[in-house]
């Protein structure tokens, strides 16, 4: 099965140098291995400390791994981090990050990529993030007595591991020392695998956000526009939320802001956004030297706010559930307020389901449905249901940092 898994991993590639010919992205994807384990020696040749190795795939990853690398740097100075991304979505936005050492693109998963880079990092923990389950690197890390820790790890049933013909998969899982998973599902399963070393940990994500609502940062523009009013802020929407947003704030303006931060600010997407709105609209860059209190709709035309807009909203609305997949909704829920999404892509994410199953989220199909629910939600002891629940989950939530850690304690030396 190995030959079959080199082989796969082997047309990917050729995929990828296909694929650089044409996409920006696949482009930067290729370039940023290039050379890769020249640069890697050059950089670490100098290096006397101990290292930690932190892998994230993408950037929503590096989101889930971040209060863990900045714990350790906290508490365990002596020690270096080094991060690896595999996508350059995450490794292009956080090339930069302060609290890792070194930060590269993870090179391609072959027996003889894996063998250098262990050999050259020489780490003294791995810590790997969410789905990252890397063959030959695992097998390499487990072979030089390596911890290797899987954080804020989820599996499901449909997953290869739990295949009657995923023999090799579970193979992967037997190179780690301890995994901290989100749920009791993914509890339940790695036990049907006969697997123990395991923490039920949650989401790392819930500790990084909290942190961030709990710094409190303002954004005057927001709040001069808000006012006394109530608001909705809909954060991240691509165009195909925009049958279900468009109508729907057409209809309510008269009674109810709203602050729109699309996930891409082209020219072309904000103005074909413009065009739609009846309501009185102004762009946030117009807004600093205008008034955003005389208009209803804030329409945001930069990046890197939205995290500090949710505090502004009664009420949220989170795009990409009606394409490839619904974004971070944990920002909203850290405010206490019920949540909107589409129908279509969200199941994949553990807090979206919770947040449904208990009353504080609420998925809609079309602007009909998305109507009668807000006008359910809407309701006085309804909306404080919902925000109480909304708020109660990320309490409970709160603190698979500190399980994460308590492991690390035992695994490093003290007094470091």
């Amino acid at each position: 099965m190995s030959i079959v898994y080199n082989c796969l991993l082997l047309i990917v590639r050729f995929g990828y140098a296909v694929a650089g010919l044409f996409s920006p992205k696949a482009k930067a994807f290729n370039e940023g291995r290039r050379h890769l384990f020249e640069r890697l020696r050059s950089q670490l040749v100098t290096n006397s400390a101990p290292l930690i190795w932190v892998h994230c795939a993408s950037l929503g990853e590096f989101e889930q791994g971040r209060p863990v690398i900045e714990k350790l740097k906290q508490e365990f100075p002596r020690y270096k981090i080094i991060l690896t991304f595999f996508s350059p979505s995450g490794y292009e936005v956080r090339k930069n990050y302060a609290h890792a050492d070194y930060i590269f693109y993870l090179p391609w998963d072959t027996r003889r990529n894996a063998s250098h880079f262990v050999s050259i990092v020489r780490p003294s923990l791995a810590i790997f993030i969410k789905y990252e389950f890397w063959h030959h690197y695992t097998t390499q890390l487990k072979k030089r007595n390596i911890p290797l820790l899987s954080v804020s790890s989820i599996f499901r049933e449909q997953q290869l591991f739990f295949k009657s013909y995923g023999g090799f998969y579970r193979k992967i899982l037997l190179n780690f020392t301890h995994f901290f998973v989100q749920n009791d599902e993914s509890v339940r399963l790695l036990k049907k695998l006969g697997l123990s070393n395991f923490t039920k940990a949650g989401d790392t994500r819930f500790d990084r956000v909290n942190e961030l609502v709990n710094q409190g940062e303002n954004v005057p523009v927001a709040a001069r526009f808000k006012g006394n009013d109530k608001v909705m802020v809909i954060g991240s929407c691509w165009p195909e939320d925009l049958d279900v947003i468009i109508p729907f704030i057409n209809e309510n303006y008269h009674h109810l802001k709203f602050i729109i931060a699309p996930h891409e600010i082209e020219k072309s997407f904000l103005n074909n956004l413009e065009q739609a709105l009846t309501a009185e609209k102004i762009r946030y860059s117009d807004a600093l030297a205008g008034t955003p209190e005389d208009a209803h709709v804030l329409i945001i035309d930069n990046v890197g706010m939205l995290s500090r807009l949710y505090r502004y909203g009664e009420f949220a609305y989170i795009g990409g559930a009606f394409g490839k997949g619904l974004h971070n909704i944990l920002e909203a829920a850290c405010y206490g307020i019920p949540i909107f999404f589409g129908n279509q892509a969200y199941q994949k994410f553990q807090e979206a389901v919770d947040l449904i199953n208990r009353g504080g989220a609420f998925d809609v199909a079309d602007y009909r449905d998305f109507k009668t629910k807000y006008n359910a939600v809407n309701v006085p002891q309804n909306f404080l249901l919902a925000c109480e629940v909304t708020r109660q989950y990320v309490e409970e939530n709160l603190g698979a940092t500190e399980k994460v850690m308590q492991y690390c304690r035992k695994l490093l030396p003290a007094n470091t």
